[in-house]
């Protein structure tokens, strides 16, 4: 039978060769997120190095504090933003705001400048990887979400080596104001790829009132087809609403412990991130050196991603991840130690195995406790809070370095890997202790959808 000029096109299949485009252009943008993240770290020992610019370890603390609590904002805006501008262009927003605040970073004349210049990073930092994950998870086939979700996150770590990369090569060579123009060729590569190539979320467009438009996007990608669902409680009674179901008698006690594992692995990402290169070189490694074991932790981030996932799978996310904050902890100790080179190395590369995958398995275990409807708001407060600690870590470990006692850093970092082990591994009990309380009715929902612990 042949078809009619006017029957449509078919349907290609949903797989991820369908939606690899999207999955790309965002894996390219949360890759700049990650450099941009990281580049200030790798920079740092330059900086201080820098008689003209007159950064101090405090001062150097307070500006990666600064970024941290734009990321916080730019976190807390995006999603108002994102209802008015859509995913697709609040991205593109937010890529160009951090390449224009590598662009004032570069010109900085003093450290107020190059401060503001790292908050209004933070800005467009802190809405990207909520936006690329909510596109990649739409996107993605079901049976492919994991594995597509684990592919972005890579991206993240191969950023923060290129951030490395241009630390070791291009702030000797030319400056480390060069590798602050480097951070604006964002703006240049990836906004026009996202302008012209990156579709719009056929959720967002439905919820705009434009049907055809979100058909289409999914009839182009194999996606199925998007469908109304009921509106949330909007305006401030539903925030409310929400931030009130995340203490049911069934979650009230496990809420704040994920708070606290939270703001405490976000503490050694951003700590990390920012103060490693110069409190290893403190410890009387060499520059390069130094700088170097940003580039290999990342790499152990990737190796982590890879393998916490399938781990967490058999055991459960709260068991893996107070495993991991516990390791983490120990590494930490161990960097505490002057190693041989060799042996420090390998130190901080299965280290970085742990570290950054601890924290993911924090946000995996808010599945666990929360109800379907209660799990975005669930995420968000877990994230928010946690973006506490993001700012109170660079800042931290920058009052200890002014002080001269950089080396309690890595008790710093290793105190905050077994708080928040303690914190994640309580979540279980606490559920128990809720539920046992709870009136039967709620614990015969909380019962409904077992999950691995």
């Amino acid at each position: 039978m042949t078809p009619s000029p006017t029957s449509p096109a078919p349907r290609p299949p949903h797989t991820l060769r369908t939606v690899f485009p999207v999955v790309a252009l965002c894996w390219l943008a949360v890759f700049f997120d990650g450099m941009d993240v990281n580049i200030y770290g790798a920079v740092m020992p330059h900086m201080l190095d820098d008689s003209g610019l007159g950064l101090t370890p405090a001062d150097a603390g307070t500006i990666g504090s600064w970024t941290t609590f734009g990321m916080l904002i730019g976190a807390l805006t995006a999603g108002n933003l994102t209802d008015w501008l859509g995913r697709r262009l609040m991205l593109v927003a937010s890529v160009s705001l951090f390449s224009v605040g590598s662009a004032i970073c570069a010109l900085a004349g003093g450290i107020g400048p190059f401060g503001v210049g790292r908050f209004v990073s933070g800005l467009g930092l802190g809405g990207l990887m909520p936006l690329c994950l909510a596109l990649v998870m739409e996107f993605a086939p079901p049976r492919r979400a994991a594995l597509t979700t684990g592919l972005l996150m890579t991206s993240y770590h191969a950023g923060g080596m290129a951030a490395t990369g241009l630390g070791l090569t291009l702030a000797p060579a030319a400056g480390w104001r060069w590798v602050f123009w480097a951070g604006v060729l964002p703006a240049v590569v990836a906004v026009p790829l996202l302008l012209a190539l990156l579709p719009e979320s056929p959720g967002v467009l439905l919820a705009r009132g434009e049907r055809e438009r979100a058909d289409a996007v999914a009839d182009r990608y194999g996606l199925p087809r998007p469908t109304a669902v009921a509106a949330p409680a909007a305006g401030a009674r539903g925030r409310l609403a929400a931030v009130r179901a995340l203490f049911r008698p069934d979650s009230r006690w496990a809420t704040p412990l994920l708070w606290l594992a939270s703001f405490c692995g976000l503490l050694l990402v951003y700590g990390v991130s920012t103060w490693l290169p110069q409190m290893m070189r403190a410890s009387g490694y060499g520059l390069n050196s130094s700088v170097s074991f940003l580039l290999v932790i990342n790499a152990g981030g990737i190796v982590g991603l890879l393998i916490a996932g399938r781990t967490a799978d058999r055991f459960g996310a709260v068991r893996v991840s107070a495993v991991w904050f516990v390791l983490t902890a120990a590494g930490a100790l161990l960097l505490k130690a002057h190693l041989p080179l060799g042996a420090t190395y390998a130190v901080v590369a299965v280290t970085g195995v742990w570290l950054f995958s601890a924290q993911v398995m924090v946000y995996a275990a808010t599945d666990t406790v929360y109800r379907g409807s209660e799990r975005a708001a669930g995420l968000g407060w877990v994230t928010g809070v946690g973006r506490t600690g993001a700012v109170v870590g660079p800042w931290l470990i920058g009052a200890l370095a002014d002080s001269g006692n950089e080396s309690w850093g890595f008790t710093t970092f290793a105190l905050a890997g077994l708080v928040g082990a303690v914190a994640i591994a309580l979540v279980p009990l606490a559920r128990r202790i809720g539920r046992s309380g709870a009136p039967a009715t709620v614990r015969l929902a909380a019962g409904a959808s077992p999950s691995k612990g």
